[in-house]
């Protein structure tokens, strides 16, 4: 039995709808493809268990972003090979399983739906791992409310505390979203706050780069006191460049959608920019208040200092201070 190939790379159908969604559609696209380049973050979190970090970076992160493109790309082409875009776009159903469907039947459709739900597991745990990591590190450092149960192993020698704030989200969104919009509001709700992040950081990065006759006297003193000298320095185009891509990402999705296009069956498609902003500006105003306005108002200065637990692991405590004066 030979099946009839799907006509999807007719040149006269092949670009079919791909502008009626508009810009908001078209991010909303990039940030389903970014996801599946999310775990590349991960290794930042665990650079100093690897040995020699900066050269082993330099090599292996082009050599993972483009295998993984190349392999991307090439998965694409394979399913839209075998598999009709309509169908894809229709049925509601993972594009990999419809692929061996087509090519080996209905029970190769069900053991690829059940090994992409192990791997979707596989993902879930390592970005726990690593995130469960980071809010315990962030108690360690003492910037979190209740730094001392973020920061502990107890009671399974694992970061509890941050795997606790993981869960107590995800639940909430689950709960709270409408059925439907649970995971696209949820990938959403990831991938703004890290084009928000990167921005900034893209921005820092540029003022670091530029000729001290682009800059201000004071941004050059900011800059001078830094004293930056990374063992690696990122070339300035690719800084740029990265800066404007997450400028696009920042700003487009708050352009409505074209008519007759929806982000969300049952949320206003601005939510998860609402949810972002709110949350980072949130942050923001808590550190203004907790470590200026307070210390100002109180005439004392903010010490850390490094103490050991019960569990072994170590943390800093934040202490005031009256009456000293912050160098």
């Amino acid at each position: 039995m030979f099946l009839q190939p799907p006509k999807n790379f007719e040149w006269s159908t092949m670009w079919e709808g791909s502008l009626s969604g508009g810009a908001n559609a078209f991010v909303t696209g990039l940030f389903n493809v970014i996801w599946c380049f999310i775990g590349y973050s991960n290794a930042n979190y665990a650079l100093a268990e690897v040995r020699d970090p900066v050269k082993t970076l330099k090599r292996a992160a082009p050599i993972a972003m483009l295998s993984v493109t190349l392999v991307y790309m090439l998965v694409n082409v394979a399913y839209y090979a075998v598999v009709d875009k309509a169908e894809i776009l229709g049925s509601g159903r993972i594009a990999a399983a419809l692929y061996f469907g087509r090519l080996w039947g209905v029970g190769a459709e069900r053991i690829v739906s059940v090994i992409v739900a192990f791997s979707t597991v596989g993902n879930i745990l390592a970005v726990l791992f690593t995130h469960g990591r980071v809010v315990q590190e962030l108690g360690r450092e003492g910037v979190l409310p209740f730094s001392s149960f973020f920061a502990s192993n107890k009671p399974f020698n694992a970061p509890f505390g941050g795997l606790f704030e993981q869960w107590l989200v995800t639940t909430s969104i689950v709960l709270l979203v409408p059925p439907g919009d649970a995971y696209l509001f949820m990938l959403s709700l990831s991938s703004y706050p890290l084009a928000l992040i990167n921005m900034f950081i893209s921005g820092g990065l540029l003022i670091i780069h530029m000729p001290s006759i682009c800059l201000s006297k004071k941004l050059q003193a900011l800059r001078a006191s830094y004293d930056w000298r990374p063992p690696f320095r990122a070339w300035t185009p690719v800084i740029l460049f990265f800066f404007i891509s997450n400028i696009f990402l920042v700003i487009v999705p708050i352009i409505p959608p074209a008519q007759g296009h929806k982000v969300y069956a049952h949320l206003p498609y601005w939510l998860h920019v609402l949810v972002s902003w709110t949350i980072s500006l949130g942050g923001v105003a808590y550190w203004y208040w907790w470590v200026v306005w307070l210390p100002r108002r109180g005439g004392y200065v903010l010490v850390r200092n490094w103490v050991r637990d019960d569990d072994g692991s170590t943390r800093r405590v934040i202490k005031k201070i009256k009456g000293a004066t912050q160098d």
